[in-house]
């Protein structure tokens, strides 16, 4: 044997041996003869260069430094879960599943607290990683997931295949993170599933691979196009494939055998080596999935149970209000700390005023605090028995705790308002929210980073944000603000001039006109102009739009602070016109498009909304799903896997061929 077929040996064997301590648990050789055979590995691919290959057991150890994630379309949705809180509602459920289907048996499992993740493998080999991100777009964290021990990096298995499952960070590992974390002085994280979420996001792939890691698999997507009649069938092929699943699922066909087994889980929750917050029921009959179907946002085939929340007992040590985006006053419950669902709380919105006088809380009680979906922190109710005389009630107070300005509540609704519209508080959540994801987009313009800038002067009103180039200088003077950082930051300002009408809508906070109402109101009026000349009468005869939402936005766009807004952000450059109403049928109407390399004629953002206004659907990742790849210069890896796969390819002169003449 020569030593390049030593080095396939060896990562065969190690493969094997990996898949034997971290999946079954049931290790054949001692972790001296593992780690002589890891170095005899090392060893001889340094030797080897050519021998190289991504997926060799010596790669899990990390090392790649990314500059960010890019985004990826997932082939099939992934999905959010309904979700029910009691057993009358999970009867309730199997009874209407089985009205629709008849008598049916259900795979019955943890639902394990940690991130959404699809894996795809080709020709037998692990090629990406994703994660479930909005449902229809997530973030390619390939190689982050690569360093968990126990995904296999190879599978017997050549056609295109794809499993979804959990990533977390197990309890111990958890442990011993925030054991470190405390050691070195820096923040503790607040529970695993965060701490999973933020070391799958780590640029530097060794943090992740520092950070013990573990996933579970248990979603077969289309398990029939393999030969399977049951979700249960599938994960006994996943776990033969060598993935690890979760041995602690059960087939069950009775609800109330159901019932008895998740009452079973709860009592055994605090000694799982993983956190859960809830048991999932599945049909286990695909057939049977297949003719329930889906719901727009859930499918119907499967329901979360989730666990009642967790109670504890601590003192009230103060009220303290915040004020939000729109002026609104909430009061926070402050706390002595105590350990509630896997983290430390000291801290809990208590909503509004009336919530305050109908729980008669007072300063210095005791009270029975829970966290509402094991994720929100809320009071329950004061323990009036245990007063002593101490306890202060409270008063709400009259002016605003920020800029000192009268605060007003209108008869008819519970909230309290900051009528300063230029309340610092105001300002900075304000601005926070315009930049936010779902309205303008403008990565690095959080809480921190606005507060930090307002200080300077720099942003007292949302369209100081176009302005801030002009003090690259200044900003250049802060403390870790780089070159690199600036042009980031500038880049995503700029970028943020061609969003699409209804992100603008968004993100001005227009009370009542949410991400869905703001989509509404775009396609309809197509311009901002049309929109702010619109009538109370012509806004309330929308689809969604009533009469309190109408009377909130003539409101807005008749007062001549936010007339002055708009027209400063127009002459900055920011798109006022829908982007996505008025798709025209096309060539390219129902294709599936990617676009990769430079294109001379359209800025890549220019040429995905063109491509969205003629019909198509733009993906940011390359499949055979693929209908075509548009090219311009300095093409690379997406153009490679297009040819690779078949897929059809357009130069840019091709691309422009084919547009309607006037868009040519």
């Amino acid at each position: 044997m020569n030593e390049h077929e030593r080095i396939q040996e060896l990562r065969s064997l190690l493969n094997q041996y990996g898949y034997e301590y971290y999946v079954l648990d049931q290790p054949t050789v001692s972790d001296a003869e593992y780690d002589r055979l890891m170095q005899e590995l090392i060893a001889l691919e340094q030797k080897h260069p050519e021998d190289y290959d991504a997926l060799s057991p010596t790669q899990r150890v990390g090392g790649t430094v990314l500059e960010g994630f890019t985004k990826v379309t997932h082939d099939r949705p992934m999905l959010s879960m309904g979700d029910v809180f009691s057993y009358d509602e999970l009867r309730q459920w199997c009874a209407g599943i089985e009205q629709a289907v008849g008598p049916t048996s259900y795979s019955v499992e943890n639902k394990i607290d940690g991130l959404a993740m699809s894996l795809t493998y080709r020709n037998g080999r692990f090629f990406q990683a994703v994660t479930r991100g909005d449902g229809t777009v997530g973030e390619d964290v390939t190689e982050n997931v690569k360093t968990i021990r126990s995904i296999p990096l190879v599978i017997p298995y050549t056609g295109d295949f794809e499993v979804r499952g959990e990533v977390y960070m197990p309890i111990a590992a958890f442990e011993k993170l925030n054991e470190k974390q405390l050691a070195e002085g820096k923040p503790l994280f607040a529970n695993p599933r965060n701490a999973a979420a933020g070391s799958i996001r780590q640029l530097d792939s060794r943090v992740a691979a520092s950070r013990s890691l573990e996933a579970i698999w248990y979603y077969l997507p289309d398990g029939q196009h393999y030969g399977f009649a049951r979700h249960s069938e599938c994960l006994d092929w996943l776990k033969k494939l060598g993935f690890r699943t979760n041995p602690r699922n059960r087939v069950l066909s009775d609800v109330e055998e159901i019932i008895a087994w998740i009452e079973d889980m709860a009592a055994q929750r605090d000694t799982l080596p993983f956190p859960i917050d809830g048991m999932v029921l599945k049909v286990d009959d695909l057939a049977l999935e297949e003719q329930l179907g889906y719901t727009i946002k859930t499918p119907r085939w499967e329901i979360a149970y989730k666990f009642p929340a967790e109670e504890a007992v601590t003192t009230l040590r103060d009220i303290v209000l915040t004020v939000g985006r729109t002026g609104a006053v909430t009061p926070n419950a402050v706390l002595d700390p105590v350990r509630l669902a896997g983290t430390q709380v000291s801290a809990a919105t208590l909503h509004n005023e009336d919530m305050i006088r109908e729980k008669d809380l007072r300063i210095g009680d005791q009270v029975v605090v829970h966290k509402a979906g094991d994720i929100i922190p809320e009071v329950v109710r004061a323990l009036k028995e245990k007063r002593d005389g101490s306890q202060v009630p409270y008063v709400f107070p009259k002016t605003c705790p920020i800029c000192g300005s009268p605060l007003h509540r209108a008869p008819d609704e519970a909230a309290t308002y900051c009528v300063n519209m230029d309340c610092p508080a105001r300002v900075v959540t304000s601005i926070v929210h315009f930049a936010s994801r779902d309205a303008m987009d403008i990565e690095g313009l959080g809480e921190k980073r606005v507060e930090q800038f307002r200080e300077q002067g720099w942003l007292m009103t949302v369209d100081d944000i176009y302005h801030l180039k002009e003090k690259k200088d200044e900003i250049l003077q802060l403390d870790k603000f780089g070159e690199k950082s600036y042009q980031k930051l500038i880049a995503a300002i700029e970028g943020s001039k061609a969003n699409s009408l209804e992100k603008l809508l968004y993100g001005l906070g227009i009370r009542q006109v949410g991400a869905k109402a703001a989509a509404v109101l775009a396609e309809h009026f197509h311009t901002m102009d049309r929109l702010r000349q619109a009538s109370l009468e012509e806004l309330c005869a929308i689809r969604d739009v009533g009469a309190v939402t109408a009377e909130e936005i003539r409101t807005f766009f008749d007062d001549e602070k936010n007339q002055r807004l708009l027209a400063q952000l127009e002459e900055d450059g920011v798109n006022m016109v829908c982007l996505t109403a008025d798709t025209e049928q096309s060539f390219f109407t129902g294709k599936t498009c990617v676009l990769t390399g430079t294109l001379s004629r359209y800025s890549r953002k220019e040429a995905e909304d063109l491509l969205s206004h003629l019909g198509a659907h733009v993906s940011g990742s390359v499949s055979k799903k693929t209908d075509y790849v548009i090219y311009g210069e300095a093409a690379g890896s997406k153009l490679d896997k297009a040819r690779q796969l078949g897929v059809a390819t357009l130069s840019e002169d091709e691309f422009l061929q084919l547009l309607p003449q006037q868009q040519n």
